[in-house]
């Protein structure tokens, strides 16, 4: 029967059967199954004749969907062997000691924040009350676990055009409450990572890097993801690679990697993984808390912590996207150099985006700002593409200091170097210490540039915005 791909017949099920050689046996299935998934995929891949661009998605093969059917031939449930294979890898492609899989971008910055607040750091770890330093104009998950931490965020202004964190209002809005900065690589754009890793080093602070929307961007030569304390990834289906829902944390620190570890395997204290046990060779042996010796080290608890892994069939989707992301980051700079090019023309009304300073993104998306002296704004526009096929993104919360989750609610936050007050006394005259930030709510959104938009879809783009500019 050999190798090619056959449709089985009661023949050829029989000469399976015969087979004696377990090995030999899978290795024929699995390579039949193989076969069949790759004719499969080609039957249900895409249709080219999409009326609508979307501003991201997944881009997949049958080798992603090979990959899940060998995960779900192993039958191992939880992380196993893919997850192995692509946490090694992916530590080894951004260039630090540690990654750790977990089940969202927003899950890793969750543990991100609560390694940091482990008694294991002694005095540098995080205490209620302590201030981390973020912006506003993000993804609301990059906050969230500051305050679920019992930890004040300190709100700085962003810069127009690379829409990252303004480095020179980091200093003055320190003080020795200021523990962390936790900010994120917006959009893909590195942020200044000399200034912000001067000033952690000056004032001894951590620095988190929310490197989800990111994943690829480089500065000064290094992958960002490599310069913080901590890192984190999203692998949600729009990111620049996806396993469906998934995420990860990397560092380079021994301590940080088995804190983490703690907090996302149920806060226990061993670190053996799912179906090993006594990799310490200590397992009973151990004498922690009030707990008698001997107690069994994989039911001890150091931290309150969550089940927050991911399964080996997500790990083997991730695995096979890794091997592609090489490409996936050429054409995401090819995309947006082109809409570059094609947009240039209207900066009279439109603030275009800029590469930070010694960086070279890994853009996620295309973001655009309308001038306040345009004669239409943000919303006119965003309509106008919208209804002629061309997807649309806000940048995120815009603002989040202006959302129900803090007008409704009570934070305490402190804005710059103002002093701390209760989200619910947010005021006009608060978020005028933030004016880059509202600009950002009121005239910034982004369109597509990832792998599957190719130079057809990016004249289409083009031709769009001339329509409209045409009628303005």
């Amino acid at each position: 029967m050999g190798d090619k791909f056959t449709l089985f017949n009661q023949e050829e099920i029989n000469k399976l059967a015969s087979i004696k050689s377990k090995d030999e046996l899978d290795r024929i299935l699995r390579e039949n199954l193989k076969q069949l998934s790759k004719i499969y995929f080609e039957l249900c891949k895409k249709d080219n004749s999409r009326q609508y661009i979307p501003p991201s998605g997944k881009v997949l093969d049958e080798k992603e969907l090979f990959n899940m059917i060998e995960a779900s031939l192993d039958m191992w449930l939880t992380t196993g062997r893919y997850n192995d294979q692509f946490e090694r890898k992916l530590a080894d492609f951004v260039g630090v000691k540690y990654a750790l899989t977990t089940n969202s971008g927003s899950s890793a910055n969750l543990l991100a924040v609560s390694a940091l607040t482990s008694y294991k750091l002694g005095e540098k770890r995080l205490k209620e009350g302590d201030e981390v330093i973020t912006v506003a104009a993000g993804f609301p998950t990059t906050v969230a676990p500051i305050i679920q931490n019992n930890l004040i965020p300190v709100f700085v202004d962003v810069e127009l055009g690379t829409y990252n964190i303004d480095p020179d209002q980091l200093e003055e809005s320190i003080t020795e409450k200021t523990k962390a900065i936790f900010v994120a690589h917006t959009l893909g754009n590195p942020f200044d990572l000399s200034k912000v890793i001067e000033i952690a080093k000056k004032y001894d602070l951590w620095v988190i890097e929310d490197n989800c929307d990111a994943l690829g961007s480089k500065y000064k030569e290094k992958y960002t993801g490599s310069f913080g304390h901590i890192s984190t990834i999203s692998f949600y289906p729009a990111h620049h690679i996806t396993m469906g829902e998934g995420g990860a944390v990397l560092t380079n620190n021994d301590e940080l990697y088995k804190i983490i570890m703690s907090f996302r395997d149920w806060g226990r204290d061993c670190w053996c993984p799912p179906g090993k046990d006594d990799t310490c060779g200590r397992r009973f042996n151990w004498k922690l808390g009030n707990l008698p010796k001997g107690y069994d080290h994989k039911y001890i608890y150091s931290h309150l912590g969550y089940n927050l892994k991911i399964t080996d069939w997500q790990a083997a989707i991730g695995l096979a996207q890794l091997e592609k992301l090489p490409d996936f980051i050429e054409k995401r700079k090819e995309n947006f150099k082109l809409l570059y090019e094609g947009l240039k023309e209207f900066e009279d009304y439109l603030i275009l985006p800029r590469a930070t300073p010694n960086s070279d993104p890994s853009w996620f998306g295309f973001p655009i700002t309308v001038k306040e002296n345009a004669p239409f704004n943000k919303l006119e526009l965003v309509k106008y593409l919208e209804n002629n096929g061309i997807g649309t993104r806000q940048l995120f919360a815009g603002n989040m200091l202006r959302h129900p989750a803090f007008i409704e609610t009570d934070i305490k936050l402190r804005i710059k170097n103002s002093d701390i007050i209760n989200s619910k006394e947010l005021s006009e005259e608060h978020y005028k210490l933030l004016p880059n930030t509202d600009k950002v709510m009121n005239g910034t959104f982004w369109i597509g540039v990832w792998p599957e938009i190719d130079k057809e879809d990016i004249e289409k783009i083009g031709n769009i915005f001339t329509e409209f500019f045409k009628n303005v």
